[in-house]
C-alpha cells in the first residue's frame, strides 16, 4: 500500500527537497504552503516557490493562512490519515493537535546543527558569528521551537567569504539527498531519534532590518560576517544615498574608522579594513569595484562616519 506524505514548505529552500521526494517516487498527498503575496506594488499576487513548483508537479496545493484553530484543515488532515508530514522553512506554527495526525509524526529538517542555531535564521546567524561548519537536522517537531529529538545530522564546512545565499543552496541539496534514506528508516520504524542537549542551545533570532546598517566601530571580520550573513541587504549611507555591500574581504591596511584608505574602497574598521569587492548604489545596478569607483563621490580620504 502506497503511503501517504504531507509536505510543508514555503521558501526557495525547501523546492530541491520536494523535487527530490516527488523524483524518487515519494506519493504527495497534499502540499501546505503560504499563501501569495502582494507586489510590492500591491497590482498581484505571487505565489511561493513551493506553490509555483506545486503546480508544475500538478500535486494538490493548500494555502491557509494560518493553522492555529482552523477546523478546516484540521479535519482535512484527520481525514487524510497521512503516515508522516515533512516540514521545510514553512514558516508557520504548527498546533499541537495537528502535529498528532500522521502516524509517523511530522519530521522538520532544520538549517543547522541542532541544539546550536534553534530559530528562524539558523544560516545568517552562523555565518555572521564566523562559524567554520554548519548543517542540517532531521527531527520529529515538537510544540516548542526546534526543540524535538534528531535521528540525524549532517555537517557541512562554511566556505571561505561564502554569502547565505549560496550556503543557503548548498544546505538545501544536502537536505534533499539525505531526507531519502531518512524518511523510509521513519516509515520503516528503523530511525533513532535522540533529545537533544538544552543546555547546548544557541537561539538564530530572527533578522532586524537594523541590523543591516554597517557600523564601521566593529572589526573587518565581523564586518565581513554581516555582509555575507545578511547578502544582499547590508548598507551604509554617504551624502544621504543608501550603498549596499554585496561581497567584500578582509584588508591588511588600518586607519580610523570609517575612513576610505585607498582609490579601490578599502574601509578601516575598529580592527583591520575591508575591500569592497562589490557594490550597489541605490537606485542603479550592482557594480564591481572597479567600474563603481570611476564615478564614484566617494573617494580616497573620505570618512563614512562623517555622511
Amino acid at each position: 500500500m502506497l503511503k501517504k506524505i504531507v509536505f510543508m514548505g514555503t521558501s526557495f529552500f525547501s523546492v530541491p527537497i520536494l523535487k527530490s521526494l516527488y523524483q524518487n517516487g515519494y506519493p504527495i498527498s497534499v502540499v501546505y504552503t503560504q499563501p501569495p503575496k502582494k507586489s510590492h506594488r500591491g497590482m498581484s499576487f505571487f505565489p511561493t516557490p513551493i506553490q509555483s513548483l506545486s503546480e508544475t508537479l500538478n500535486l494538490e496545493i493548500r494555502t491557509p493562512s494560518s493553522l492555529k484553530n482552523n477546523k478546516e484543515e484540521y479535519e482535512y488532515l484527520k481525514k487524510l490519515k497521512a503516515d508522516i508530514a515533512v516540514v521545510v522553512a514553512y514558516g508557520q506554527i504548527i498546533p499541537k493537535e495537528i502535529l498528532s495526525l500522521t502516524k509517523k509524526n511530522f519530521i522538520n529538517i532544520h538549517a543547522s546543527l541542532l541544539p546550536k542555531w534553534r530559530g528562524a535564521a539558523p544560516i545568517q546567524r552562523s555565518i555572521m558569528n564566523l562559524d567554520k561548519q554548519t548543517g542540517i537536522s532531521i527531527m520529529k517537531l515538537e510544540e516548542k521551537l526546534d526543540t524535538g529529538p534528531i535521528c540525524n545530522s549532517y555537517s557541512l564546512n562554511i566556505l571561505e567569504n561564502e554569502n547565505s545565499e549560496n550556503l543557503s543552496e548548498r544546505l538545501s541539496l544536502l537536505a534533499a539527498e539525505k531526507i531519502l534514506d531518512n524518511i523510509d528508516a521513519i516509515l520503516e520504524d528503523k530511525a533513532v531519534f535522540k533529545s537533544q542537549d538544552d543546555t547546548k542551545a544557541t537561539y538564530a533570532n530572527k533578522i532586524l532590518k537594523s541590523e543591516a546598517k554597517i557600523n564601521w566601530s566593529e572589526s573587518a571580520r565581523n564586518i565581513a560576517g554581516k555582509v555575507n550573513g545578511l547578502f544582499p541587504n547590508s548598507f551604509f549611507f554617504y551624502q544621504n544615498q543608501r550603498y549596499k555591500i554585496l561581497k567584500v574581504e578582509v584588508s591588511s591596511k588600518i586607519g580610523e574608522a570609517g575612513d576610505v584608505l585607498s582609490d579601490n574602497l578599502e574601509i578601516a574598521c575598529k580592527e583591520g579594513a575591508i575591500k569592497v569587492l562589490e557594490i550597489q548604489k541605490e537606485g542603479k545596478r550592482p557594480q564591481k569595484i572597479n567600474e563603481f569607483m570611476h564615478g564614484s563621490q566617494i573617494k580616497k580620504g573620505s570618512n563614512l562616519n562623517n555622511a
